[in-house]
């Protein structure tokens, strides 16, 4: 069976052999930077799980101190947008799903970048009414929409919070003020895209040294204006973000950005609001995985995933057998199809989740998987809401991070953060870079006669991929899990649920398996990598196929009575760590 590999030069079983190299893809959401040997940790008290070890210290700090899974948040949070920049930080969005052991009830909390209230449907298309190149779209102010973090912070630790709000920011303010050594993930993403980081002078000031070369690993950086602007926050709040100096520096910055400039607004600012949404739940087996609903499509598309694949026999088939990656290719790509035709905004738009996620569409969605071989084609389903049928046209591409804690008291939190593609829209003020979440939306907003539900609109929240999710059974968590890597979220985040769930897998040789996954037709199968190995098997099936590099970086949490165990993606520098 597949087993826990890319960490492995030369394992060979089952007939595949794992490697650990990866090439580079110019358009994976982050460049790959290599993989790195990874252990599973066990604790019985709390554990964090994220991205960069220096942000996992921090949590743990917290949470060795009694804080809660809320405070551990931000503190990770906030050196995360210190030392993985590219990723997420304070000038991005963010979900969150939330389980309150004290009451035993799960909620969502949705810090989505909105759209600037003085923008309109024609936002990304040229003077001639067409789309704009992607990167065109997103250097510059024209891609930022209104930050949702920091507002984040402020409501969770008003609602749950138990550690001093001030305290919370003091380890991102201190490493900001020593500095850090550049790690060698960011120092080969800050090479790769130095041609965009070096069109806008603080950008270029922050992500080069003083010959004018890109940072190189190991360099002591130092970022005084992050530490002052935290520090506003830790004395006022959120208002000393979206009030002040800090917001009239983020709108003059969006304003003035060379040809590209935005639209974003003080008022667009100061008007910001968190949603606390209900959570979204579907069925697998004895499961129930829940997630972040929309403007979020990643609970509702990974639902469908698993929904329409519980009809086939994937625990008595296994990850070896072509079958098993058919119904999990074509079950994701009608899913998709789903997503791209009725996933957007519900505050804006009628999004049919009863209908998507109901027992009875996705047993007649799962019955068009009943032959031996691919789907020739895909469509959305038939269903009563019919006003947004014509299939979306974004392309997300963005650089992200996830989260996962359990806190001492049995607080369980899932976050995945964002600030969309890498290095955002590569404006940085006041210490920190400024999102391109406006390219979330479909560039075009009508086809065929039909809109288009993930249309540009002002005040609207635009569809995302994130799915950070935890995992019940018998009304207790037993999982929180997540990853980073645009749409293909979706598909890091159901593989690993069935390689733990439906292959008796450890949460840690889940997260560290080969990537296969389909969206849009062609089986996307992971470089160097046993993936490869079904390459000629779903050929023969009619599946087009693609061997990529795919950067995910799922951080787990595995909840047992006894014990926690913690998993981290060796694909990144995240680790897990608990007491």
């Amino acid at each position: 069976m597949f087993t826990r590999s890319l960490i492995a030069s030369t394992l060979i079983i089952s007939g595949f052999c794992y490697s650990n190299s990866q090439s580079t893809d110019a358009y994976a959401p982050e460049l790959a930077s290599g993989v790195q040997a990874k252990t599973e940790v066990t604790a019985k008290k709390f554990m964090v799980s994220a991205a960069n070890p220096l942000a996992v210290e921090a949590g743990y700090e917290v949470l060795k101190a009694g804080g809660n899974a809320v405070d551990a948040m931000i503190a990770v949070q906030s050196v995360l947008g210190l030392v993985e920049p590219q990723s997420s930080g304070i000038g991005g969005g963010a979900f969150v799903v939330y389980y309150d052991a004290a009451k035993q009830q799960l909620t969502t909390f949705d810090a989505r970048e909105t759209a600037p209230s003085q923008v309109d449907a024609g936002l990304f298309l040229d003077q001639q009414g067409k789309p704009l190149k992607f990167y065109d779209a997103v250097v510059g102010g024209r891609s930022v929409g209104t930050p949702g973090v920091i507002a984040l912070f402020e409501e969770m630790h008003q609602r749950y919070g138990s550690s001093n709000w001030q305290d919370l920011f003091k380890p991102a303010i201190g490493l900001a003020k020593e500095g850090f050594r550049v790690s060698p993930r960011l120092a080969k993403l800050i090479a790769g895209d130095a041609e965009r980081l070096g069109r806008y002078p603080t950008s270029r000031d922050y992500f080069f040294d003083d010959s004018a070369e890109p940072l190189r690993e190991g360099h002591l950086l130092q970022n005084p204006d992050y530490a002052s602007t935290l520090q506003l926050v830790a004395e006022q709040g959120a208002s000393g973000f979206y009030q002040g100096d800090t917001a009239k520096a983020i709108v003059a910055a969006v304003g003035q950005f060379n040809d590209n400039p935005g639209l974003l607004s003080e008022k667009d600012l100061a008007n910001y609001q968190i949603k606390q949404r209900p959570v979204l739940c579907s069925a697998y087996f004895q499961y129930s995985i829940c997630g972040m609903g929309p403007p979020s499509s990643g609970a509702s598309t990974v639902g469908q995933i698993l929904g329409i694949a519980a009809h086939y026999p994937l625990s008595d088939w296994g990850p070896n057998n072509p079958q098993s990656w058919r119904i999990l290719g074509d079950a994701s790509r009608l899913a998709f199809a789903d997503r791209g035709a009725y996933l957007a905004d519900s505050d804006f738009v009628d999004v049919p989740l009863s209908n998507l996620l109901s027992p009875e569409y996705l047993a007649k969605r799962a019955k068009l998987l009943s032959g031996d071989k691919a789907l020739t084609s895909v469509s959305p389903g038939e269903l009563p809401l019919n006003a947004y049928r014509s299939m979306d046209q974004s392309l997300e591409l963005p650089s992200t991070t996830h989260i996962s804690i359990v806190d001492a008291q049995g607080n369980v939190l899932s976050m995945t953060s964002s600030i969309e593609n890498a290095f955002g829209s590569r404006v940085f003020v006041k210490g920190f870079l400024l999102n391109n979440q406006l390219t979330d939306f479909s560039f075009v907003a009508e086809k065929n006669g039909k809109k288009v539900a993930n249309g540009v609109a002002a005040n609207k929240r635009p569809r995302s991929s994130m799915a950070p999710t935890i995992v019940m059974e018998n009304k207790q968590p037993i999982i929180a899990i997540g990853s980073p890597g645009g749409s293909s979220i979706i598909g890091y985040v159901a593989q690993s649920l069935v390689n733990h769930l439906s292959w008796g897998m450890s949460l840690q040789q889940a997260v560290e398996q080969p990537h296969l996954n389909n969206r849009f037709g062609t089986f996307e199968l992971e470089a160097n990598t046993a993936a490869a190995n079904q390459q000629s098997a779903l050929e023969a099936l009619g599946y087009k196929t693609k061997i990529k590099d795919m950067t995910s970086g799922l951080q787990g949490i595995r909840i047992y009575p006894d014990r926690l165990v913690g998993a981290a993606d060796p694909r990144r520098e995240g680790i897990a760590k608990g007491d």
